[in-house]
């Protein structure tokens, strides 16, 4: 049988129990029978291991970006173990064993603006290579995209997932964005964790409304009040991030969502409010992941040819039950989506005599929107 590729598979358990992914894990692991043999050792630093690589079991081991001694990987390579090295002067770790935080990405953003970050680092990695017809870039980028699904698949693992679809260019200040950012507070109160494609607009929105979920109203408008005085992330992405991590110090400790964003479209950074950011190199992988992992349902703001896009692209798999039962759908605004973008009248129509169409529904206001999600997934 056919294994699906890692955007496909549904969270569940990973790895077998074979994944380590810390020095604390690899120390555990050396105290067991069998040792290090057919574990699979990700992006660990093993420098200061060598001697408990040199005397432990590591047949069938995979060491994927670990750093070692030249004699303990010449050793573990005798023993039948394949050995990955890091790739050097790479602004990403393509084997990486963990979800970025906002921290990581923006990494010097407060000192020397956001030109320096590791997020527009590996943008500018990923414009000088996307089009160079090197199969070891196009390699290493697979390799990153890879570990960033396990990564996700792992975090996700056991979570109710609903989505959160929205245009980039919906504004901080805005009625819209208060209301998205309410939206995502009330999901995440339910017990939900939040997925959103991970950038500005709508999706920062709903990110904030989850980090948020366990203040007051004073912190969210305070939040909001504080946001407005960077609207865009244009001109300029260092203040809009700043003011993001402003709130952030303002109200530390916010809850968990999850940010799935790009460099695909790299002009667009992440924001800083998902606690966990799977961010891709393939935008087909990062947009079919986001929508299959959503297994609790999607709320589909209002937006443009993306949010179409988003709509359609996960109306497919519930018209033909490819992902098991359909998952529900909730459209939000309906002049929006039935006369300025009539993308409901033909989702309507598709779902007609199939069992999707008891979990599709459009209301008129964002507030709506939990309890039409909660109705459709009874």
């Amino acid at each position: 049988m056919a294994t699906l590729p890692p955007a496909h598979r549904p969270p569940g358990p990973r790895g077998h129990g074979r994944e380590i992914h810390t020095l604390a894990e690899f120390d555990a692991a050396l105290a067991r029978p069998g040792s290090l043999a057919g574990q699979r050792i990700q992006s660990v630093d093993l420098t200061g291991r060598t001697f408990a690589l040199l005397t432990a079991a590591t047949a069938e081991a995979v060491f994927l970006g670990c750093p070692m001694e030249p004699e303990a990987a010449a050793k573990v390579r005798a023993d039948g173990a394949l050995v990955f090295p890091p790739v050097p002067e790479l602004p990403f770790d393509p084997y990486r064993a963990r979800l970025y935080v906002p921290e990581e990405l923006f990494a010097g953003i407060a000192e020397t603006g956001y030109e320096s970050t590791p997020d527009f680092l590996a943008y500018t990695w990923f414009g000088r290579t996307r089009a160079d017809g090197d199969i070891f870039s196009s390699m290493l980028r697979s390799l990153h995209d890879d570990a960033v699904s396990d990564a996700l698949d792992e975090h996700l693992d056991g979570a109710r997932v609903v989505g959160v679809m929205g245009g980039h260019a919906m504004g901080r200040g805005t009625e819209a964005y208060a209301g998205a950012a309410r939206l995502g507070r009330s999901l995440a109160r339910a017990g939900l964790t939040v997925a959103t494609g991970g950038g500005p607009g709508a999706m920062e929105a709903a990110n904030l409304g989850a980090y948020l979920a366990r203040f007051d109203d004073a912190a969210l408008v305070g939040a909001l009040d504080l946001l407005s005085e960077a609207p865009s992330f244009t001109p300029s992405v260092t203040d809009w991030a700043r003011a993001a991590f402003a709130v952030r110090a303002m109200w530390p400790d916010g809850g968990d969502s999850v940010g799935i964003p790009t460099w695909f479209y790299g002009h667009e950074p992440p924001n800083p409010f998902a606690a966990h950011i799977a961010k891709y190199f393939a935008n087909a992988t990062r947009e079919d992941g986001l929508l299959a992992r959503s297994t609790a349902g999607i709320v589909f703001l209002p937006g443009a040819a993306g949010t179409v896009q988003e709509i359609f692209d996960n109306a497919t798999p519930n018209y033909y039950g490819s992902r098991g039962a359909p998952t529900p759908m909730v459209l939000v605004n309906r002049t929006h989506w039935t006369t300025r973008l009539p993308a409901w009248p033909l989702l309507e129509t598709l779902a007609t005599g199939r069992p999707m169409a008891s979990r599709i529904a459009l209301v008129d206001s964002i507030d709506e929107a939990p309890e039409a999600l909660e109705r459709l997934g009874a």
